[in-house]
């Protein structure tokens, strides 16, 4: 082979080589938690988070304006700046809670934003994200009542209780009678009226209630001893997304974001 040809081959093989070096590069990872839009999370439809939410439980997901409002609230807004985070878009699916977790069971549903706390039982079975929500719970009955001030007092007492709510079975182990009802709003009604003792929910649920329609006339008898955690809740199929989900809630305490839509909604910061 001449000296000509041979040049001629080694600048083919070197560009060769260098076309090849080019094409297994690995591009700069996305700074999204999700590594792109495109990351496989196995969601109900691509590109979008689906998520159930009830849009009854003030102020974590109701409609403003008397209800006539778009939807809005505290966990709303949380798993939008997720979303956001994921660049997912986001469906909203407004379910009422007994049904909630049927819902996610069978698959119309990616997650349950809607104040979930984490328990021993709902961990066997869901997977769940970093708390976002930490708060005691309270008895809640009217200003004149004073027959209960503790848990203990709730023995033989009727409560109004969703009946798949974990307050439902702090209100069956503490000894009540539980009216079964939908949720907050109509727990409150038939207190004020009146025909149950009381009811258990989350302190932050009546401190908006006592802000947003006092004076209501209803005062807390009583707290948990320990703060339950609040957390969105997942299929066990779904631990992609749910890590994908913990990243961006870092992100957003880091930068200030789950602070700043707690203070609009309790005047506290309570995601931590």
């Amino acid at each position: 082979m001449s000296r000509r040809l041979i040049i001629v081959a080694a600048l083919v093989i070197g560009a060769s080589a260098l076309t090849a070096c080019s094409g297994t590069s690995t591009p700069a990872e996305s700074d999204s938690p999700s590594g792109g839009s495109g990351a496989d999370f196995g969601l109900v439809k691509d590109g979008t988070l689906t998520v159930a939410t009830e849009g009854t439980y003030r102020p974590f997901s109701f409609h403003g304006d008397g209800g006539t409002g778009d939807l809005t609230g505290f966990d709303v807004e949380i798993i939008q700046a997720v979303a956001d985070k994921l660049d997912l878009e986001v469906e909203f699916q407004e379910t009422q809670w007994d049904a909630i977790f049927a819902g996610l069971d069978a698959g119309r549903f990616d997650v349950i934003a809607n104040q979930v706390t984490i328990n021993d039982e709902r961990s066997e079975k869901y997977l769940f994200s970093a708390p976002y929500t930490v708060s005691p719970g309270v008895i809640v009955v009217n200003e004149d009542e004073e027959s209960i001030s503790s848990f203990e007092d709730l023995e033989g007492k009727t409560t109004a209780q969703s009946l798949t709510s974990n307050w439902n079975d702090l209100a069956t182990e503490s000894g009540a009678k539980v009216e079964a009802v939908e949720g907050w709003a109509q727990a409150v009604a038939l207190l004020r009226q009146g025909r149950v003792d009381a009811t258990i929910n989350d302190k932050l649920t009546f401190l908006d209630y006592e802000t947003t329609d006092g004076p209501t006339g209803l005062k807390i008898a009583a707290e948990t001893d320990e703060a339950g955690e609040q957390a969105f809740a997942f299929t066990k199929d779904k631990e992609s997304l749910v890590e994908a989900v913990d990243a961006a809630l870092e992100e957003l305490r880091a930068d200030g974001t789950l602070a700043e839509i707690s203070e609009k909604y309790f005047g506290d910061d309570v995601t931590e």
